[in-house]
């Protein structure tokens, strides 16, 4: 009897100890599992802190809302704007930038003038100082203009503005679709102060057919 007790009791000890081992490997597959979620969490976490720093501080999209544009950018198009790039580069000539237009929206426009340049269209033929410049941005849509005549309309920058010269601190800008664009020759626009341009627009993610970067 007394063999069948012990036997019993070391029976139940071994189911004991069997019991507290799978629990010591439940807990430890538990804790497993909870660092490898927290290991995702962080993961995740540093991810989108660093989308969200991306996006405020270096790159951003943008949704080309109008024709104002076009050829370039059609409406609908989805562009990544550079806000770092005109801190390194600058901002030059011809280039297409995104800035906080005065009327409550951003605007996606072309650099057309410089601070000390003055701003001439005589027959389709941009003038800056005196100088004839060419446009071939714009040679396709000229081509297609159904009543063959001035895509820019003839303005100097004193009849538009109050100025003879674009001041410091300030960039002239049109947009590509010139007959239907609200720019610099607009005063709910005017000169752009360069403290609002959030960045240049040259690379289009969107319709993928034409992913790319974009003069």
């Amino acid at each position: 009897m007394l063999y069948i007790k012990v036997v019993i009791v070391l029976e139940i000890l071994y189911n004991i100890s069997t019991i507290i081992k799978a629990i010591k490997r439940g807990v430890i597959l538990e804790k497993s599992k909870k660092n490898e979620l927290w290991d995702w969490i962080k993961t995740i976490a540093v991810a989108g802190f660093f989308v969200m720093a991306m996006r405020m501080f270096i790159f951003s999209p943008i949704l080309v809302d109008g024709a104002s544009m076009m050829p370039t950018y059609e409406d609908g198009d989805k562009v990544i704007v550079n806000k770092i790039s005109k801190h390194l580069s600058g901002i030059d000539r011809f280039d297409v930038i995104v800035f906080e237009a005065p009327i409550g929206k951003d605007y996606i426009k072309r650099v057309i003038g410089l601070p000390g340049d003055h701003i001439a269209y005589e027959d389709d033929i941009l003038y800056v100082n005196g100088e004839a410049l060419e446009e071939p941005y714009l040679d396709e849509y000229k081509e297609q203009l159904p009543d063959n005549g001035l895509l820019t309309y003839n303005f100097t920058l004193e009849s538009i503005t109050d100025y003879e010269v674009i001041p410091e601190g300030y960039l002239f800008v049109l947009g590509d679709n010139r007959r239907k664009t609200t720019d610099s020759r607009d005063p709910r626009v005017g000169l752009v102060p360069m403290k609002k341009v959030l960045g240049k627009a040259h690379f289009r993610i969107y319709p993928f057919d034409s992913i790319g970067n974009v003069k």
